[in-house]
C-alpha cells in the first residue's frame, strides 16, 4: 500500500494536528513540502486537491481530503480507532465533544493571542492589544473548565489518550510560546496535561518543525 501523500508546511498548526495523527497511528505518509510565500496553495494543481486554496490536504490512494480534522479522523480510523474511542459509545462520543470544544471554544480565544503575539509583529501589522487581553480573559473562564475536567481525569475522555487530546496541540504549542503562557500556572490540572501532551514521541517529532516563531526570525517560513 502506498505511503499517504500529506500537503502543506509544517509550521502551520493545521498541518500539526494531521502531521501528530499519523506518527500517533504509526502510519506511513509522505510529505510534499509547499511554500505559502510563493503561492504553491494558489496554483492549479493545488486548487484541484482543494478548491479552498487551504492545507493540509491528504491523498490516501484514490481518497483527497482536506480540513485538519477530518483528515485526522480518518487517519485514525483506519490505523489507530482506540485514539477516537472506538468499542465505546461513550468514550467516542467524549472524544467528539471535546474535540468540538477544542474547535469552536478554545481555539477561536487562542488565535487572536498567538496572530497578534506572534505574527503580526513580524509581518508589519499593528498590535491589537485589546483584543489578546479580552481574549486572554476568555481564555481564563475556558481553562476552568478545562481544570475541572482535568481534576479528575489525566486526560480529557479519562485516563487513556485519544484525539480530544491530540487535537489541541496544534494552537496550545504556538500560544505556549507568547508571553501569555504563564496563564496555565493557575491551572495546574491543565498544565500536567500540557506537560503529559509535550512529552510523546509524536509530539516531539512534529513540534521539531515548528519554531516558536513561525519561522519568521529564523528565516525558517516557507
Amino acid at each position: 500500500m502506498a505511503p499517504m501523500k500529506v500537503y502543506g508546511w509544517a509550521v502551520s498548526p493545521w498541518m500539526a494536528r494531521v502531521l501528530v495523527s499519523l506518527e500517533e497511528a504509526g502510519a506511513e505518509y509522505e510529505l510534499v513540502s509547499m511554500s505559502r510565500n510563493g503561492g504553491d496553495h494558489r496554483r492549479p494543481e493545488h486548487l484541484a486537491r482543494n478548491p479552498f486554496g487551504e492545507i493540509p490536504v491528504v491523498e490516501d490512494g484514490d481518497l483527497t481530503l482536506y480540513q485538519s480534522r477530518a483528515i485526522a479522523r480518518h487517519i485514525l480510523r483506519k490505523h489507530k480507532p482506540g485514539l477516537l474511542g472506538a468499542g465505546s459509545l461513550e468514550e467516542s462520543a467524549m472524544v467528539d465533544v471535546w474535540v468540538d470544544v477544542d474547535a469552536h471554544q478554545l481555539e477561536p480565544v487562542l488565535k487572536p493571542i498567538v496572530w497578534n503575539c506572534i505574527i503580526n509583529p513580524f509581518v508589519g501589522r499593528d498590535v491589537d492589544q485589546g483584543l489578546v487581553d479580552e481574549s486572554v480573559e476568555k481564555l481564563k473562564k475556558l481553562l476552568e473548565v478545562y481544570e475541572a475536567r482535568l481534576s479528575s481525569n489525566k486526560y480529557l475522555v479519562g485516563d487513556f489518550i485519544s484525539f480530544a487530546d491530540l487535537t489541541h496541540f496544534s494552537f496550545m504549542r504556538y500560544f505556549m510560546a507568547t508571553e501569555h503562557a504563564v496563564v496555565l500556572d493557575a491551572y495546574p490540572h491543565v498544565k500536567a496535561w500540557w506537560e503529559a501532551l509535550l512529552a510523546r514521541p509524536s509530539v516531539k517529532k512534529v513540534i521539531a518543525g515548528m519554531p516558536p516563531d513561525f519561522g519568521f526570525g529564523s528565516g525558517r517560513i516557507p
